[in-house]
């Protein structure tokens, strides 16, 4: 996890999904997810109050694995994965979705509760950067190690490292050392 970089919120409803997928410090191990207290810690630094049992967090981590896969995919500019499909289609279930119709066009709103409502919000965040957008700058480190979710602001949209001055420039030294047989 890029700890000493700064980072770049995505942009409106679409940055819940990427701190969602960094409840997993893959480098550390470190897991917000590894029991009901972690994520009610990590809920409430969100702004979210939520309960979660055990199989709650079971169900969120198979989607929070299934959207990292997806943010990997998006490197590609390749379409969802058919099991981040199958997790969204699962989520959006559990939470109970429905369209609410505003001024500003229709929204899905969860009606569950507790994870349930969040992983609703999740599966809503991630249908509204579908329609407009910004879902395919929303990626994954490209670092195996490191998989970080991060937001791609390059003009072009391939940003490869959730930070150049760590993941970055470790690939770039890797590659040197590669290619100049130096260890």
């Amino acid at each position: 996890m890029p700890t000493s970089s700064p980072v770049t919120p995505a942009p409106g409803e679409l940055e819940i999904v990427r701190a969602f997928v960094n409840t997993l410090d893959i480098e550390s191990g470190a897991d917000l997810m590894r029991d009901p207290d972690a994520w009610a810690s990590w809920a409430g630094a969100h702004g979210l109050a939520s309960q979660a049992t055990a199989a709650d967090l079971r169900f969120g981590r198979r989607l929070r694995e299934a959207l990292r896969a997806a943010l990997l995919a998006n490197h590609d500019r390749a379409p969802l994965p058919p099991a981040t499909i199958e997790a969204l289609d699962a989520a959006a279930t559990r939470s109970r979705l429905t369209v609410r119709f505003t001024s500003d066009g229709p929204t899905l709103r969860p009606v569950g509760t507790g994870a349930d409502a969040v992983y609703g919000r999740i599966v809503s965040a991630v249908a509204a950067s579908l329609a407009d957008g910004t879902w395919s700058r929303l990626k994954v480190c490209a670092a195996d190690d490191c998989r970080w979710g991060f937001y791609d602001t390059s003009r072009s949209r391939t940003g490869q490292w959730c930070s150049m001055s760590i993941c970055g420039n470790r690939a770039k030294q890797a590659r040197w050392r590669d290619r100049t047989g130096r260890t």
